[in-house]
């Protein structure tokens, strides 16, 4: 994979991208903010740019503001953000326009590198991936259920698992059920969330919205 990273931080810049090339991808650009790291995708087309949230010059929102220009740019482009911090609501917001090829994950998983790697062949191939932190949190910050409150312990793990962005064979392996058991919870969890079929819709990804937001 063709990477490129954008962070303020030039012990992070430089370490992930060692890291990475010891991984097998190739690192074809850097950038210290958003306006340098637009300036190279001027000469450079990556499978994937990895950016920190908070760059300069406000280190508010930078980040999301690059994956949206990103996304008008080159929808197939893998979009891997980086938080120094758990803020569920930017998770939200990062997902909530076009989830495919997008990924949402704290910057303390930079130390595994492995499960970075991992991120980001699934952004290139178009999953929608969100740190296993933020989700869990958002489960314990449920105030109003609804409308979940329909959905068995099992389905609402079924969920969860869905919102991390993981496959029906990782989710089945995972609860230790059968790839037919994990479709049928995936079809009761879709109709009582009444998410029915169409061809304009992505129904897995809508009641990943719905989780994200009711957690919220």
């Amino acid at each position: 994979m063709k990477i490129v990273i954008a962070d303020d931080s030039m012990l992070i810049r430089d370490g992930l991208a060692r890291l990475l090339t010891e991984a097998g991808c190739e690192v074809v650009a850097t950038a210290e903010n958003t306006a340098t790291l637009m300036h190279k995708l001027d000469s450079v087309v990556p499978d994937a740019v990895i950016v920190d949230i908070k760059m300069p010059p406000t280190y508010t929102d930078e980040g999301l503001v690059a994956a949206r220009q990103l996304r008008s740019m080159g929808p197939s482009i893998g979009v891997l953000v980086l938080s120094q911090y758990l803020e569920a609501h930017y998770a939200t917001r990062l997902i909530s326009d076009a989830p495919e090829h997008l990924g949402y994950l704290l910057k303390e998983r930079v130390s595994d590198i492995a499960l970075i790697v991992d991120a980001l062949r699934r952004v290139v191939e178009g999953e929608c991936v969100i740190d296993p932190t933020i989700v869990t949190t958002l489960m314990r910050r449920s105030r109003d259920p609804d409308p979940l409150m329909g959905l068995t312990a099992r389905e609402l793990e079924v969920l969860a698992l869905m919102a991390e962005g993981r496959s029906n064979t990782a989710i089945a392996g995972r609860l230790s059920m059968s790839p037919k058991t994990l479709e049928a919870h995936v079809r009761q969890i879709l109709q009582k969330l009444n998410l029915h079929q169409s061809p304009d819709d992505h129904r897995r990804v809508l009641a990943v919205l719905k989780y994200l937001q009711v957690q919220h």
